[in-house]
């Protein structure tokens, strides 16, 4: 996977079309199709990155696919990506070794408002992967807890099988100053807990709906329900953020690929205010 040996010592590009060199340090799996990748630059130190912008991976020889961030500041000079196996990109980046290299772009995109939400309740809706997306906004509010309200975490999976960073869960749970409620869609003879979708949690948490500020990444199906559940609980539209999915390519808003009415998900998203594209969010064909 690696390119050849001469360029290994090249500097960071400032070309947005060229990507830099990353060579993998680590690689933690985190179910059978989900890994989660340490990513180090080969010259120089990585960006800063604000929680919720993704980068630009390139697999030499096969592609390249946005993958978002998901770690946090305590990574030091790496990148942390979860990446699932759903193609021929995300697969070969997911059977990367380490000291294997790969390219990446970035970071682009909008990303979560975790400042501005400074002072207010704070709701985090996770489905699926969508957790990965979420997991360096939720790890800046609990490293800087006393400047936030109430904290809620809600998760909802397929079956406790495809939990992801169970782990972390199990020890955000134990904190006594959040609420962390998780749910599956199908249970097996150990599961105890909630069975159903993510938007029937809402009730299980305190908040006060006029102060709450959400964040929301899951499939789309998924955050169309929860945003729908929260402003029926009195969230405003405006304090609801979704974090949408496009197929990016250029990541600067060139190519078009990922238009979403009139916006670019890739430079006026990924995270975008409900009350923004309800509109658009509700015709399924866009």
């Amino acid at each position: 996977m690696a390119p050849p040996d001469a360029r290994l010592e090249e500097p960071h590009t400032t070309d947005a079309f060229v990507p830099d060199l990353y060579r993998v340090e680590a690689v933690r799996r985190e179910l059978s199709d989900t890994v989660t990748l340490e990513l180090a630059p080969i010259s120089g130190t990585r960006p800063a990155y604000a929680p919720g912008q993704f980068n630009m991976l390139y697999a030499f020889g096969v592609g390249e696919i946005a993958i978002s961030i998901s770690g946090n500041h305590e990574s030091g000079n790496r990148f942390i990506h979860t990446v699932r196996d759903v193609g021929a990109v995300s697969g070969a980046i997911c059977r990367s070794a380490p000291g294997d290299v790969l390219g990446l772009r970035g970071p682009f995109g909008v990303g979560w408002p975790v400042a501005a939400a400074e002072g207010s309740d704070v709701m985090f809706v996770a489905g699926g992967l969508g957790l990965a997306p979420l997991r360096p906004a939720i790890l800046e509010v609990l490293e800087n807890r006393a400047r936030y309200d109430r904290v809620a975490i809600l998760f909802g999976t397929r079956n406790p099988a495809d939990m992801l960073f169970r782990h972390q869960l199990e020890s955000w749970r134990q904190r006594l100053d959040i609420e962390v409620e998780v749910t599956v869609d199908h249970a097996d003879p150990d599961w105890h807990g909630h069975v159903g979708v993510v938007p029937g949690l809402i009730p299980h948490v305190m908040f006060d709906p006029a102060e709450t500020v959400a964040f929301v990444c899951g499939p789309e199906v998924m955050m169309r329900f929860t945003a729908t559940a929260l402003t029926a609980a009195g969230v405003a539209s405006e304090r609801i953020h979704l974090s949408m999915e496009r197929n990016m390519k250029c990541a600067i808003g060139i190519c078009g690929h990922c238009q979403f009415g009139p916006d670019f998900v890739c430079k006026d998203g990924p995270v975008m205010r409900y009350d923004r594209i309800a509109e658009i969010l509700a015709l399924r064909e866009i």
